[in-house]
């Protein structure tokens, strides 16, 4: 190893423990001195780093204090409410009653301080007995609306409806008042989210860390059929209630710059990450852990001396470039200013939460850095938080003073990697020249990890060739001649494990994307097939259907161990049960017209078949090759008789999801719904028969309403593109039948239900390539070909908009920047609507359609993040439950 190659003495940028010395999750620790409880109080103190006040921590004799603890009955909430609604937001009681928004608000802050309560009780009960945390680093945390999860969570349903109708107001009321927390994009904050709740549930002591983002990725507009994106500033000009502010949790993040023999780093720009803590409840137990979040803040509030001589704009300059990293999740990159701004997030947060790790072990007692890995345990969620790697080294040896070496198997023990996709370009990658200007420390480490992994690869015999595809640092192959640093190769070579999350995705990434590490360190790769949350998914956002299992099995304890679904099975025969069943799914339809009417203006009947495919907009997702069965499903009515529409089925489709902004197919493929609804959905000789509907602005809060109220659920991407899915989880949960491919956690699914359950068609995994390999020969179906037609006739408005898709499907070699119709819509089309058609034929016989449904629902216990998230917990953390 070439340990000598970087110096330990180098003087630390961030001295992580002087700008924050305890690291006691609530700001405060107690200890015993001479037989009483004293409070940690963090003193200010003269000593400055770069201007940056230092917190000293002394012991004082905490007073004897009165008791604060809260009443949970309804009057007591009723007065906590008002309270708040009066000094806590300047409002007169007596207009409660017609200030839903303040109403809200009041509601929340009465609610978030006993979360708060059982999140100090949680904290502090950790920090006593000091068992292994683990900490989960994610870009996105989609956590949707927090009102109703965190009242279910307590417990507190029927004295919340109480003290609401005390003050004139509902629970569905107050619950469409919140904004969504919008931390997220699509599948993979939605899964962090869901993990969260899990990890609370088990009692693990465990962190969330993020960025709080001030926008999220943007809110969705669609104008005369196309999307425009807006701000979403779900804080809006209150902020957030339900977070707890930590201004003594700061840390330094430095940038730029360059390393000085004998000074180490000098960054030309250093801001500040501050704490922001999301109390996060658990079902049946006390335990309620953290989601910390940090946003950016200038190293100087405001530049007075500019001011003074008319400087305004650069007063404020600082400020502004410092909350730029935390603003908006995403930000648009296809520009060199975009793509420094996301490593800078990446960087940002990642800094903030390892700083936060280390500055918590050390407050633990803690002198060995050799034992951190049996008291933290760091999951990079996807390759985001990969510079995990570079910086756990950097803070190690430039902080702490270690030698290389150690610092290497620290880092090694400590850090694990979930991946997400099998698409390589998915794999993230930053040239060299971005890194090393960006984070020229950083830029020196990884050189060094990838010269130590070439002379250790090597020894072991691996071939040139291979280690030039695998190496940290290497030739982009989407741009040869530019030198890269390969995040997702910096992760497997700086962690112990590497998961899929879905069993058949895990397979794939041995022998696609990560096959060459798997022939090197197989050890290392571990499958955690993902799941949903129980909770939030069908106990709290479909009430009907948890009543009625409830019912059926006896008791409520499904909820804390989804395998207890399996007793629906005894059930599923049960006419009178059957009729239950289609009465909650009934009803659940009509809360969706509802929803459906309010935001696109279309009424919609429920005694249609609601058929619904909502996810980011992508070209492997398919939502095309839906589009174009709306288009042949259209062309096929207009030509039947009346004797022949009057034995169809009556269906809605439809698609939801955001097309990131810079993806010109995905937003060609959103304008091309909307314009086939506005011709179908207006056409007098289909009637009610076919509806296409775009859902606008699809986020949780939506989902928790698009969810129930589905019958059919298109989860149709190409075999061997989606890692895994969650959606389908959710509509498998909540009765819907499955149209899909053998893809991601379809084939698990199946596996658990049966496929008989389900409508499955398409090409196989392993027949894709094959398949890919042989296009030049392939001929699409007439049907398939006749959908295109109208679309390149001008029915759908100008053709030559939709050139890019015409290219994508049936154009030459070339005019596309993918192989010709290299998703296989073509290829699965003629099989895709043969199981649309068995679809339809089954719902015509609703008693067998209900059964269906319900034997769903019962082989759906393997499918909580419950499960997932003991597995990670056992397998890969090593994290044990602490309950308090």
């Amino acid at each position: 190893m070439m340990s000598g190659a970087i110096s330990k003495g180098a003087t630390p940028v961030v001295r992580a423990a002087q700008v924050q010395r305890t690291a006691a999750p609530l700001g405060a620790a107690f200890s015993p001195v001479q037989g009483k409880k004293v409070a940690v109080r963090a003193m200010k103190s003269s000593t400055r780093t770069r201007k940056h006040k230092v917190q000293v921590v002394r012991a004082v004799a905490a007073p004897d204090l009165p008791d604060i603890s809260l009443e949970n009955d309804a009057d007591s909430l009723t007065k906590s409410m008002l309270k708040h609604f009066q000094y806590t937001l300047g409002e007169d009681p007596a207009t409660i009653a017609s200030s839903p928004s303040e109403a809200y608000r009041a509601l929340a802050y009465t609610v978030s301080e006993r979360l708060a309560a059982n999140f100090k009780k949680t904290q502090d009960h950790f920090v006593k007995t000091d068992k292994k945390y683990g900490y989960y680093l994610s870009m996105e945390f989609l956590q949707g609306r927090a009102l109703l999860n965190a009242i279910e969570n307590l417990k507190l349903e029927p004295e919340v409806k109480e003290a609401l109708a005390k003050v004139g107001y509902t629970m569905e009321e107050m619950v469409q008042a919140e904004l969504d927390m919008a931390l997220g994009n699509g599948g993979l904050g939605r899964l962090a989210a869901c993990f969260l709740d899990s990890m609370a549930t088990l009692n693990l002591p465990m962190f969330g860390y993020g960025i709080r983002y001030n926008y999220g990725m943007f809110k969705q507009n669609i104008e005369d059929g196309f999307q425009t994106e807006s701000p979403d500033y779900w804080l809006d000009t209150l902020g957030n209630p339900w977070e707890i502010v930590r201004e003594k949790v700061k840390y330094e993040i430095p940038f730029g710059g360059e390393v000085v023999k004998g000074k180490g780093w000098v960054p030309e720009e250093t801001v500040l990450a501050v704490a922001h803590d999301n109390p996060i409840p658990g079902w049946n137990t006390d335990n309620t852990i953290s989601l910390r979040l940090w946003a950016a803040r200038p190293m100087e509030e405001f530049d007075l001396k500019a001011f003074n001589v008319a400087k305004y704009a650069e007063a404020v300059e600082a400020r502004q470039k410092a909350e730029n990293i935390s603003s908006v999740l995403y930000p648009e990159d296809s520009t060199n200013e975009g793509k420094q701004l996301r490593l800078k997030q990446q960087f940002f947060f990642t800094s903030a939460s390892i700083q936060d790790i280390l500055a918590r072990f050390k407050a633990g007692g803690h002198t060995d850095w050799n034992e951190l890995s049996n008291h933290a345990a760091l999951q990079m969620n996807d390759t985001h938080p990969t510079i995990a790697v570079a910086e756990l080294m950097r803070l190690l040896m430039d902080v702490e003073g270690l030698e290389w070496d150690q610092s290497w198997e620290i880092t090694k023990k400590t850090l694990a990697y979930t991946n997400h996709t099998v698409l390589p370009e998915a794999l993230e990658k930053w040239s060299k020249e971005l890194m090393a200007g960006l984070l020229p420390r950083h830029m020196q480490i990884i050189e060094i990890i990838d010269a130590n992994f070439v002379k250790e690869m090597k020894a072991q015999g691996v071939e040139e060739e291979i280690l030039k595809k695998i190496k940290p640092i290497g030739e982009d192959e989407w741009g040869p001649g530019n030198d890269v640093v390969r995040m997702a190769s910096l992760a497997m070579v700086g962690s112990h494990a590497v998961n899929g999350v879905a069993y058949v995705h895990s397979e794939l990434l041995k022998i696609t994307v990560l096959k060459d590490f798997y022939g090197i360190m197989p050890e290392k790769f571990q499958n955690k097939t993902n799941g949903v949350t129980q909770r939030r998914w069908l106990a709290f956002c479909n009430p009907r259907e948890r009543d009625l299992i409830t019912e059926a099995l006896g008791s409520d304890e499904w909820i804390g161990d989804l395998y207890k679904l399996q007793g629906l099975r005894d059930v599923a025969d049960d006419p009178a049960f059957q009729a239950k069943w289609a009465a909650m799914k009934r009803a659940c339809k009509e809360d969706l017209a509802e929803l459906v009417k309010e935001r696109t203006g279309y009424t919609i009947s429920p005694d249609a078949m609601f058929d619904i495919q909502i996810k980011r907009i992508h070209e492997y997702k398919r939502q095309l090759l839906n589009t174009l069965r709306c288009i042949d499903a259209y062309t096929k009515i207009k030509a039947m008789s009346a004797e022949e529409k009057s034995k169809l089925t009556p269906k809605v489709i439809i698609i939801g999801g955001k097309a990131a902004p810079g993806y010109a197919m995905a937003k060609k493929i959103i304008k091309l719904i909307n314009a086939v609804g506005a011709k179908v959905n207006n056409d007098p000789d289909v009637g009610d028969l076919l509806k296409v509907i775009f859902f606008p602005n699809y986020n949780v809060s939506a989902a928790e309403k698009l969810v129930p109220g589905t019958d059919l659920t298109q989860q149709i991407s190409t075999a061997g593109t989606e890692a895994s899915g969650t959606s389908n989880m959710k509509f498998a949960m909540n009765g819907a039948l499955l149209c899909g491919t053998m893809d991601g956690a379809n084939i698990e699914i199946w596996e658990e239900i049966g496929q008989e359950q389900g409508f499955i068609f398409g090409a196989s995994v392993e027949e894709a390539d094959g398949i890919i390999a042989d296009r030049a020969n392939f001929t699409p179906c007439d049907d398939f070909l006749a959908a295109l037609k109208r679309v390149e006739n001008g029915d759908f408005g100008d053709p030559e908009f939709y050139q890019q898709i015409f290219d994508a499907l049936t154009g030459e070699e070339g005019a596309h920047y993918l192989p010709k119709d290299f998703y296989l819509l073509g290829y699965d089309f003629p099989a895709y609507i043969d199981a649309i058609a068995r679809g339809d034929a089954l719902y015509n016989d609703q008693g067998a359609w209900i059964k269906k449904s319900i034997l769903s629902v019962a082989g759906m216990g393997k499918f909580s993040t419950d499960r997932t998230i003991a597995e990670y917990a056992k397998d890969i953390w090593g994290v044990e439950p602490n309950k308090c």
